[in-house]
């Protein structure tokens, strides 16, 4: 157990990742609260991101998150790495203000071969304006059309690309689905006002918020969960020294809230994770619970993560879904032979899935 005089952190430290992730001993009661708490949930493959969010939620359902997404509580935007994250709305202009500079950076060479530039954007982003403003919320492609009638090229990926700038500028941000078809809104009329914070401030909450819902983790985790630099990052360590602790394990130094490190650990947990939950993918190392084998079919070479099964933190297979009438299907796989053991503890992880989506579950 650890203590307040003189807190450490165990070899294993996935045990107080679990907790500190809220899938063990979790204290968030609402959507919003999670992701706040999370800083952000990677969550290009909507369906799975809503059951990360899910999973360490106590009697949520896919419906009421969905009705948390609609309402505006979360935003789905691009604001970390160039990818889809979930984010707290009040938390959305601090962050974006932080991380856009870098994302666009990233991004600078395809904004070039796209023809791309601030002449462009100041012109799409005037029009996407007026075409939602008073509430309005549009598809893409309902916005593309709209452009090609101004002579603006909008191929599949300028039109990615147009939009993306336009998140990052501020401009727009997710708004409530229309059946199965994502919208998008005006960020101005989506988007609380919140306080403005100078880069120092959100450098050092962004900073804290990642160590107390990730850590322990160290400074290389970090910096490709967020884009930050390590440079930025060492920056915002010192901002908050006070806040966190840090202990040595091997060459690495890991950093945590000591708010965190008396939690009661459960000495056993099974989970049936999301693809791309945070778990795993929000860490540059992953050794921690991923070894080598299980790494080849969990992680494609393509940056793809499957959802993945969990012991005590440890991956110890994947699974996949098939939605039927009424039914959801769910298949386990585990490459490690001597694993099959675990197949029949998964069997409440499943059930509990069943009910988040309001279908019967099934094992194959």
């Amino acid at each position: 157990m650890l203590t307040n005089e003189k807190p450490t952190v165990p070899a294993d430290v996935v045990q107080h990742r679990l907790v500190n992730q809220q899938l063990v001993n979790a204290t968030c009661k609402t959507p919003k609260d999670l992701v706040r708490h999370m800083g952000a949930l990677q969550a290009q493959d909507y369906a799975m991101a809503k059951w990360a969010i899910g999973v360490r939620l106590s009697g949520s359902t896919d419906a009421s998150i969905e009705k948390a997404i609609d309402a505006g509580d979360i935003i789905r935007t691009h604001i970390l790495r160039p990818t889809w994250h979930f984010v707290a709305a009040e938390d959305v202009r601090w962050m974006m203000t932080l991380t856009a500079p870098h994302v666009n950076r990233l991004t600078s060479t395809m904004y070039r071969q796209l023809e791309l530039d601030d002449a462009v954007w100041a012109k799409t982003n005037k029009i996407i304006t007026r075409l939602l403003e008073g509430g309005k919320q549009l598809t893409r492609e309902e916005i593309m059309t709209a452009l090609y009638q101004e002579n603006i090229p909008t191929n599949d990926l300028r039109a990615a690309h147009i939009m993306f700038r336009a998140e990052l500028d501020q401009v727009v941000c997710s708004g409530p689905r229309r059946g199965k078809q994502f919208t998008y809104a005006l960020f101005e009329e989506r988007v609380p006002p919140g306080k403005p914070l100078t880069r120092q401030e959100a450098l050092a909450k962004l900073t804290e918020r990642y160590f107390t819902s990730h850590g322990p983790a160290t400074i290389a985790d970090f910096s490709w969960w967020s884009g930050l630099t390590i440079t930025e990052i060492k920056q915002g360590l010192e901002l908050i020294k006070p806040a966190l602790i840090s202990e040595a394990i091997g060459s690495q130094t890991y950093w945590f809230s000591p708010k965190q490190a008396d939690k009661v650990l459960v000495n056993e947990s099974m989970h049936l994770l999301p693809a791309f939950d945070e778990f795993t993918i929000s860490y540059k190392d992953r050794s921690h619970c991923l070894d080598e084998v299980i790494a080849k079919e969990a992680i494609l070479g393509n940056g793809i993560f499957k959802p993945m099964l969990v012991v005590n933190g440890k991956v110890t297979g994947i699974w996949r879904r098939t939605l039927k009438k009424n039914v959801v299907s769910v298949q386990l796989h585990f490459p490690d032979q001597a694993a099959e053991t675990d197949r029949e503890l998964f069997t409440p992880c499943i059930e509990e899935y069943g009910r988040f989506l309001n279908l019967k579950a099934v094992r194959e």
